[in-house]
């Protein structure tokens, strides 16, 4: 957003989003900014500009960043409304570009809105669901809802990974049982017992068999079992917690997420009480000025928090607190066959709601490395260019003949931050040459890719019996109207 004292910008969507994302009302931002409740309502309806002056004011203020609020959500937004414009349903529809990124700014609702709708199509087309049998008979069934899943993923996304009333309340607890990390199973056990009267059980295998936590309520006992590993110990004791202390902050987060169906309201509280723990384990304060300290060393942070890697990388996308902001980190997890299981962000990263990611992203080489931290310096095709760092991680332990669970964590960020993590020490970040990397096969129109596994949807499909070209697919360069 630029500082021209004498420009004015109708922003209204965008910087509603701003003061619901630092969990502020109209009239709470009006008096930090030195302005009325009223101008703040019109402001948020476009029928007033907001000056420069007020957005360097509600930087000053909140501590914000202007370049990410100018551009986070909106990518974002773009980034899906592309996908779903990418798809040959809307082939003969000559939308510009500047449409859709204006729909993205201007109508984030709505483009959350042609999500839900485009996910019910692209379910229905898999006949995964009964939805085109309800539409043919039209009798009254089971109302349909998208895939909880990814429901609970947009709320998460939308409240940029940070729930301050869940931080707040993980440090007050931290704060009452005054402990070391090293002592925090010991506490949290007692606490379970003298305040909950649970009693935790570590459980042989042979009793647990497949489930590695369960709650007896009759016999209020926490059972875990042996299978899980110290630090994992520690977050199903403060999980169970967070579950008996917090669940008022859960439901009211869960009751500003508007209708939600039965499974998708479970999969959010559940999502909100895995938070809770992490917060427990790795209290904001602490742990941000650890992680600004050490240079986001992640085996260090982990050392010294005593958690898992993957741990420290999930907790590091959810910096967001105003005045204390890390990082605008994103990650994910993905097994060897290429499935998403995970996929969390605070910055722009364009994840793919309806693909998988490019092969070429080294976070699929660490199965090849599993002792190695590997890191890259990514370009997507519009030129935006992230450094990025892998590693393998195993968990939890599996009995003989079960397999091993294996899964890759990616971790990075937009490369204007890279210059602060330990992983870029000596890296001329403005020189290295970045590998370039789509978003998926589907949406990626680079050529002559060899690890192509489907031609771009966006592209005519060439077939030519007589040439075998490096990339399995050939396709033309004119884009599909």
């Amino acid at each position: 957003m630029p500082a021209d004292s004498g420009k004015k910008l109708f922003v209204g969507p965008r910087f509603r989003r701003i003061r619901q994302q630092l969990g502020l009302s109209q009239t709470q931002i009006a008096e930090g900014l030195g302005i009325s409740p009223s101008y703040i309502n019109l402001i948020e309806r476009n029928q007033r500009p907001v000056t420069a002056q007020i957005l360097l004011r509600l930087a000053e203020t909140y501590d914000l960043d202007l370049r990410d609020l100018a551009t986070a959500d909106e990518d974002r937004f773009f980034a899906e409304l592309n996908e779903i414009f990418s798809d040959p349903l809307f082939r003969q529809i000559d939308l510009p570009k500047q449409e859709l990124r204006d729909l993205a700014e201007l109508c984030p609702g709505v483009t959350h809105a042609l999500q839900r709708l485009y996910a019910a199509y692209t379910e229905a087309r898999r006949g995964e669901t009964l939805v085109a049998a309800q539409m043919a008979d039209r009798n009254e069934g089971p109302r349909f809802e998208a895939n909880p899943i990814e429901r609970v993923r947009d709320l998460i996304e939308a409240n940029r990974n940070y729930f301050g009333e869940l931080e707040q309340a993980a440090e007050s607890l931290r704060d009452q049982l005054n402990v070391s990390a090293e002592e925090l199973f010991a506490a949290l056990s007692t606490r379970l017992r003298e305040k909950h009267s649970v009693t935790t059980r570590i459980m042989p295998v042979d009793v647990m068999r497949d489930t590695l936590r369960r709650f007896d309520r009759h016999r209020r006992q926490l059972l875990i079992s042996e299978l899980v590993d110290a630090p994992g110990r520690v977050f199903q004791l403060a999980f169970q917690i967070g579950l008996a202390e917090a669940s008022g902050h859960f439901e009211s987060i869960v009751g500003r997420a508007g209708p939600l169906d039965d499974p998708a309201r479970r999969l959010y509280r559940i999502t909100l009480a895995n938070y809770f723990a992490a917060a427990v384990m790795m209290p904001y304060a602490t742990f941000h000025g650890a992680a600004e300290a050490l240079a986001y060393d992640i085996h260090v942070l982990a050392q010294r928090f005593n958690v898992g890697f993957e741990q420290v990388c999930h907790r590091l996308t959810t910096l967001s607190r105003p005045n204390a902001r890390g990082i605008p980190f994103f990650m994910l997890r993905v097994d060897n066959a290429g499935n998403v299981s995970k996929r969390f962000s605070s910055g722009t990263f364009p994840f793919s709601k309806f693909g998988g990611t490019c092969p070429l992203w080294n976070v699929h080489s660490t199965f090849d490395t599993p002792d190695r931290l590997l890191k890259q310096v990514i370009e997507l095709p519009d030129g935006t260019r992230y450094f990025s760092i892998a590693q393998m991680v195993r968990r939890p332990i599996a009995p003989h003949p079960h397999p091993q669970p294996r899964f890759a964590i990616g971790l990075g960020c937009e490369i204007r931050h890279a210059s602060k993590l330990v992983y870029a020490a000596g890296m001329d970040l403005d020189k290295a040459e970045g590998t370039p990397i789509g978003v998926n096969c589907r949406l990626c129109e680079r050529e002559n890719c060899s690890q192509r596994a489907e031609p771009p949807i966006t592209r005519t499909l060439i077939l030519d019996e007589n040439t075998r070209r490096v990339s399995s697919f050939a396709f033309s360069n004119a884009r599909e109207l």
